[in-house]
């Protein structure tokens, strides 16, 4: 996807109009100010965890809003922008999610997944049940367009749209710890289509994520895992 943002393919549909440039402006620092942002915003993410222990303490709608907004400023494929986050609040359809995910987790521990795979999960201390799906006060189910429709009803592409929601929800994820909230990544497997008819979305739109979101439990516990150092990750060349 590099620069598929800044230089996108021809658009199929005649009634798109050209797209108009303006001048960028970012801020500039010097590099002590770019070195102590770096190492500061480092801090700040190398404090994330994966939370699987919530507490209901009410966050303000509006937080969200902001959090999920951010996630949208996200680059994406010739910016098709492929991506719809559902909301939700409601403590009886919270339940229902909860009810499909369970379905498909308990049969998925017991036959699906091998045991190898389960016993690489005992760590986590995690298993088919999910409670904390009805404890965090949203569920923010994660949508990828597969396609879109331009303004005739012809099918738009929408390209890498695979790779753009995966950064898109990576920008999420900062937003959530920025804003002192935790989260944990679920991946629904094979909860996809009744996740998506329970919450009435098209047929172009495949569930990628569960992200539960709220404040950690005041007893919350993480496994004590290490980071790879930085001459683990980087090579220069």
């Amino acid at each position: 996807m590099d620069n598929a943002d800044e230089h996108p393919m021809p658009s199929s549909s005649a009634d798109e109009e050209e797209t108009g440039h303006i001048p960028y402006s970012h801020t500039k620092y010097n590099e002590s100010e770019m070195l102590e942002r770096a190492v500061a915003f480092y801090n700040e993410m190398n404090s994330r965890r994966t939370v699987r222990d919530f507490s209901d303490r009410p966050v303000p709608i509006e937080v969200i809003k902001r959090i999920i907004h951010t996630a949208g400023t996200s680059p994406s494929g010739a910016h098709t922008e492929p991506w719809t986050y559902v909301v939700i609040s409601n403590k009886e359809v919270k339940k229902q999610v909860r009810h499909i995910i369970e379905d498909e987790e308990e049969i998925n521990y017991a036959k699906r997944m091998g045991q190898t795979w389960v016993d690489d999960l005992k760590v986590l201390r995690t298993n088919w049940e999910k409670p904390y799906l009805e404890t965090a006060p949203y569920i923010i189910v994660v949508f990828k367009q597969s396609y879109g429709t331009h303004a005739d009803g012809s099918r738009k592409v929408h390209y890498y749209n695979e790779l753009s929601i995966a950064i898109s929800v990576g920008i999420m994820l900062c937003a959530i710890q920025n804003a002192g909230l935790v989260t944990v990544t679920s991946t629904p497997m094979n909860s996809g289509p009744r996740l998506r008819t329970l919450l009435k979305r098209p047929a172009n739109e495949k569930v990628v994520l569960l992200l539960p979101i709220g404040f950690a439990a005041d007893d919350a516990t993480v496994p004590d895992f290490k980071r790879k150092p930085i001459d683990d990750i980087m090579v220069s060349v």
